[in-house]
């Protein structure tokens, strides 16, 4: 009882939070990346752990830079999230462009369903609410529901805005075969780790071996409907635009895993170009496999 009411407590703060403008948030997010990274040290071991694995053709200088860059756009990102609740259509339609939006939308005006892949990169969570105001057809996130249930009904409830329909991860067969007959999106993020039971196809990811979800793919194959890579490019500060990348029209004539390659290593390709918007702060890596020998070490690759 004590913990439910901490949590409506939290969350009508963070709802009076939201209403100011965002003018006046990255002046406190400005304070917050101080404090995150130079008073508290917010997860520091764990990113700094994570961007030396992951660049190791970067000097430990360099290493800093992107790391100071991380907690700031880390900063702004939070105070962004918490506007979510009372931001206005208007206001995500000028700050998160969709561009070439048309090539999903055809498919959508010609009666087939869509499949989304994007990541944890830049503001994802403002990429949601922009698919929902962007695209004629019912949107379904698949989501990992939160461990607080109070918090996960009302962020579930934010995050739903502008005609959202979100889906727990272990619901989205029955949500696909609830929506088989009308076109629909579905959007998955292939980035976050599986569980280490789940843990069924291993790759390198940024020069580490890393579990992948194959959610995406087993779909893609099963379905046939085409894959889109919605990738996110921060413009500037609280401004956004997203390319819509056709990543795999015909998943059907596919090998196995190929989908799963291919956006694994697109994904690389993004966080190698501007890595300071990529979530570090995840333990991306805390599982490993039974048989690390079957993937080549930092230095064979360098070799190679």
């Amino acid at each position: 009882m004590i913990k439910k009411g901490i949590s409506y407590l939290g969350i009508f703060f963070l709802s009076v939070l939201s209403l100011f403008p965002l003018s006046v948030l990255y002046i406190l997010a400005d304070g917050a990346y101080l404090l995150l990274y130079f008073v508290f040290g917010y997860r520091r071991k764990v990113v700094r752990e994570n961007l030396l694995n992951a660049l190791p053709h970067k000097t430990l200088e360099e290493i800093v830079v992107i790391e100071k860059r991380y907690y700031r756009y880390l900063a702004s990102l939070i105070f962004e999230i918490v506007k979510m609740s009372s931001i206005s259509k208007k206001e995500i339609e000028k700050r998160f462009i969709f561009k070439n939006k048309e090539q999903v939308q055809e498919y959508l005006d010609r009666g087939q369903s869509v499949l989304i892949c994007s990541a944890h990169y830049g503001n994802w969570e403002w990429g949601t609410l922009g698919i929902g105001l962007n695209f004629s057809a019912d949107h379904y996130p698949i989501y990992k529901p939160l461990s607080n249930a109070t918090f996960d009904s009302w962020f579930k409830k934010v995050r739903s805005k502008f005609g959202n329909k979100l889906i727990a991860m272990r619901q989205t067969v029955r949500a696909l075969q609830a929506s088989k007959d009308k076109p629909s999106i579905f959007s998955f993020g292939n980035d976050q780790a599986p569980s280490k039971d789940e843990s069924h196809y291993w790759t390198s990811f940024m020069h580490q071996a890393s579990s992948v979800q194959l959610g995406i793919e087993k779909i893609a194959k099963r379905t046939n409907q085409p894959i889109f890579y919605f990738k996110v490019n921060v413009l500037k500060r609280g401004f956004y635009d997203v390319d819509c990348v056709p990543l795999c029209l015909n998943p059907a004539e596919t090998a196995g895993f190929e989908i799963t390659e291919l956006h694994t290593r697109f994904l690389e390709e993004i966080i190698n170009a501007q890595p300071e918007y990529w979530l570090w702060s995840h333990r991306r890596w805390k599982h490993k496999p039974k048989h690390q020998l079957l993937f080549a070490t930092n230095e064979s690759r360098k070799q190679a």
